[in-house]
């Protein structure tokens, strides 16, 4: 069989059929990484008992144990270094993290391993997830496998290039603001935020609680609804989480959009859009329509003021939570002459100032002074209060139509160093993303062109809390017609 172009449920149905081996499937990726991995730096770390988890795999079937319900069964993930993971270094991409082994597996790894999932190894990423553009991470920028000069994209930005240049079979990333959807549009591949309290967040490192969640990044909107329904699920380390059990997302796939009623939003239609960013999603709006979708134009006014809300509130949940990293307890501690000689003010500052990047330090900053006495009613407060009157506005839209459409960003991938310097223009990469973290609705982004350049663009889906399965059924007739279906970067085929 062909590994690389084969789905998620291909590689687990030959494998519990001894058609191929898990050991072969994960030696396959891991030579792809070796290969590969040099010029892209994706991974940070591989996990030295992938092939002991493989050959695990084997023996139970060659013993005849039932695995009929393993869905990832020999399927390797690629997993972002934003998620713990037992004996294997976990960093979120900072130096302050440089030397941290989990004692644990966060909900959601130990989820892909009691599916038969094994684990090739931790993906690079934006410090503490925060960038759009994989440039912040202490081991280094990530490379997009399109266009080796562009970034990937981020912060997950390690898990789409991985994926996209079949480093793996499948990876997971976490989205705050868009870090799922951003890198998988720049990087052409499916990505999926789902509801917050989807899927647990225990165990993975907290930059905004309240924003933060994980998803698939994969080939397929197939393979992303397999993976998704394998992750999510009432946790009871994670009170957020959702008891809802209607998760059977690859069984319930459904391709037709016939009579349902898909709106655009008016305040994405923006000028400064790409001109083959338009085309491609005007594109997409007009074969929806040719499948028997309605579309309709919408309003969410607030929209405008998504990003600021977005940086207010994430970088203040920020602050609060990174300031457990002081080298007290854990990570990286600046090395001191003489510790009975350095005040605790001192201790905090030079470790802080030592461990933590300049992005980190600049949200952390941001953060704390939104949160400081005499200013946190009048920037937290006030930003908490217009996100509940936009998640308002998002549900009433909800009343009217099945699902919004509309552009990842408002570019394809833009070259390294591009925008690092200019971190206004990196926070309104964020534009079109942002507005699903804060209501707390799924999204997602599915390749539909290239540019030019030949670089891919994504279109988003957005529906209402808890409607992945209308979200994937729409995605799934996308794709059906999306002219970019199955295309791989050069070099990596």
């Amino acid at each position: 069989m062909d590994i690389l172009k084969s789905s998620l449920k291909e590689i687990s149905t030959a494998v519990r059929a001894k058609k191929i081996s898990a050991q072969e499937v994960a030696e396959f990726y891991l030579k792809r990484a070796t290969a590969h991995n040099p010029k892209l730096n994706a991974y940070i770390t591989m996990n030295a008992d992938v092939l002991a988890q493989a050959n695990e795999i084997d023996s139970k079937i060659a013993k005849g144990e039932d695995l009929s319900s393993k869905k990832l069964l020999g399927v390797p993930f690629g997993i972002k270094d934003m998620l713990c993971t037992k004996g294997l270094k976990t960093t979120a991409a900072s130096k302050i993290l440089e030397n941290f082994i989990p004692p644990y597996d966060a909900t959601v790894v130990s989820r892909i391993k009691s599916n038969g999932g094994v684990v090739l190894g931790k993906l690079n990423q934006d410090e503490f997830a925060m960038g759009s553009s994989n440039e912040t991470s202490f081991y280094g920028l990530c490379r997009n496998p399109w266009d080796l000069d562009r970034v990937p994209g981020g912060s997950s930005g390690g898990s789409a290039a991985a994926q996209a240049a079949g480093l793996a079979a499948a990876t997971i990333g976490t989205d705050t603001g868009g870090s799922i959807r951003q890198p998988a549009s720049y990087c052409g591949i499916v990505g999926v935020k789902p509801t917050y309290g989807r899927v647990s967040r225990y165990g993975i490192i907290a930059y905004a609680s309240s924003l933060d969640q994980a998803g698939p990044m994969v080939n397929s909107v197939e393979d992303a609804a397999l993976v998704l329904e394998s992750i999510c699920g009432f946790d009871q380390m994670d009170s957020t989480t959702s008891q809802r059990s209607d998760i059977q997302f690859s069984q319930n796939l459904n391709k037709s959009v016939k009579g349902l009623k898909i709106g655009v939003l008016k305040e994405f239609l923006s000028d400064q859009l790409d001109s083959d960013v338009k085309k491609a999603l005007e594109l997409s709006i007009e074969n929806l329509k040719k499948q028997g979708a309605e579309i309709v134009e919408v309003s969410i006014p607030l929209t405008k003021h998504a990003v600021p809300i977005y940086y207010l509130i994430a970088s203040s949940e920020a602050s609060s939570n990174l300031s457990r990293y002081d080298g007290v307890k854990f990570g990286y501690r600046h090395d001191f002459k003489d510790l009975s000689s350095v005040s605790l003010d001192s201790f905090y500052s030079k470790t802080r100032g030592d461990g933590f990047g300049s992005e980190v330090k600049r949200r952390i900053i941001m953060g704390t002074y939104c949160l400081s006495s005499g200013y946190y009613e009048a920037y937290y407060g006030k930003a908490s209060q217009v996100r509940r009157m936009l998640k308002a506005q998002f549900s009433d839209v909800f009343k009217s139509c099945d699902a919004l459409i509309s552009p990842v960003s408002t570019t394809p991938a833009f070259k390294i160093g591009e925008r690092i310097d200019d971190a206004l223009a990196m926070y309104l990469n964020d534009i079109f993303t942002v507005s699903t973290n804060l209501a707390g609705i799924p999204g997602m982004s599915i390749p539909y062109g290239l540019s030019q350049k030949n670089l891919p663009i994504g279109i988003q889906l957005m529906c209402k809390d808890f409607d992945e399965q209308k979200m994937l059924n729409i995605a799934a007739a996308l794709e059906e017609t999306s002219p970019v279906r199955g295309a791989q970067p050069k070099g990596f085929a």
